[in-house]
């Protein structure tokens, strides 16, 4: 009514920087200060403040147990709100999901002013705030999060191949195959040029003994 948006941060960052820019005036609800998180090993689950960094949650889980985790992203500076209202991407994807699919619980303030959990949003607003992008619904305060098994041994390495090195075979392999591999077995591809053209294969196993993963196999 006054020509005026509101844009929600939940304490960390996006590479758009879309809770930063506007094409008309715009007021900032920031989240910053809303940094809690609750983990309850033992019912292996948590509740999560909306301004918390991935990173926080990381270290908040491992404190508490070595075989327990969350699947989210790999930077650590990313804030859970906007994360997880956008669905959450990580590394442990292929084995349990997005982190959207792991939220159990949430609590909302919507356009009333009212705090509402899962029960009282109903199904359709809890659909709609995993996945359906930050500040569209209202303003998610806390998530209540299922916490995954994680072997307290994970095998991680990266292999780099430049375009004679033969990348683009590679790329064209890693795309057939990928998705017929176990689920411990998660493989991303990062394409750059900044010096040279080339495909950095990040690779995670996450599997009790590690010494099937033969690293010859996969370069």
């Amino acid at each position: 009514m006054h020509g005026i948006q509101i844009k929600f941060r939940s304490g960390g960052h996006d590479y758009e920087g879309l809770s930063y820019v506007s094409d008309v005036p715009f007021v900032i609800v920031d989240l910053f200060n809303l940094q809690s998180i609750s983990v309850d090993a033992e019912d292996r689950n948590a509740w999560v403040q909306s301004g918390a960094t991935i990173g926080e949650l990381y270290y908040r889980i491992a404190e508490k147990s070595r075989t327990l985790g969350f699947p989210v992203g790999a930077c650590p500076t990313v804030g859970v709100g906007g994360h997880f209202s956008g669905g959450g991407y990580g590394t442990m994807l292929r084995k349990y999901g997005l982190a959207a699919d792991n939220v159990i619980d949430a609590r909302i303030v919507n356009v009333y002013g009212r705090i509402l959990n899962k029960e009282s949003m109903g199904e359709d607003l809890f659909w709609a705030i995993r996945g359906g992008s930050g500040g569209s619904f209202g303003v998610v305060l806390s998530w209540k999060i299922r916490l995954v098994y994680v072997p307290p041994i994970v095998t991680v390495f990266m292999i780099d191949k430049t375009l004679e090195q033969g990348a683009t075979e590679l790329v064209h392999k890693w795309q057939e195959i990928a998705h017929k591999l176990p689920q411990e077995l998660f493989i991303r591809v990062i394409l750059n040029s900044l010096k040279t053209i080339r495909a950095s294969f990040h690779v995670s196993w996450g599997r009790e003994v590690a010494s099937n993963c033969d690293e010859r196999e996969i370069s």
